[in-house]
């Protein structure tokens, strides 16, 4: 079963920039594409960025031009950059394999608040 550990989450000030990290276990993670998605309190869950294998890379319009996704695949690594963080981007991020969240690690938190 893959093991995905996200990290990275905390509390920022409106403006403010964090860093998600997802570590993954599989070792074919070169191979297949890379989700991050979210969850909101009382919301549900939300597709937030996708990355290929190649790096084919697409985001959801709520976070085009603020959120940047990478990867590294020698070091089976998934990144999320976050810029310009508003409250209504406050919620647990979670990375997986599937778009639909199937699979997905623990999540880290991220609250945005002055």
């Amino acid at each position: 079963q893959v093991q995905l550990v996200e990290s990275g989450g905390g509390l920022v000030q409106p403006g403010g920039s964090l860093r998600l990290s997802c570590a993954v276990s599989e070792s074919t993670f070169s191979l297949f594409t890379m989700n991050w998605l979210r969850q909101a309190p009382g919301k549900e869950l939300e597709w937030v960025s996708a990355i290929s294998g190649g790096g084919l890379i697409s985001y959801a319009e709520s976070v085009q031009g603020r959120f940047i996704i990478s990867r590294d695949n020698a070091k089976k690594t998934l990144y999320l950059q976050m810029n310009n963080l508003q409250s209504d981007d406050t919620a647990v991020y979670y990375c997986t394999k599937y778009r639909s969240g199937y699979g997905r690690g623990q999540g880290t938190q991220v609250i945005v608040s002055s």
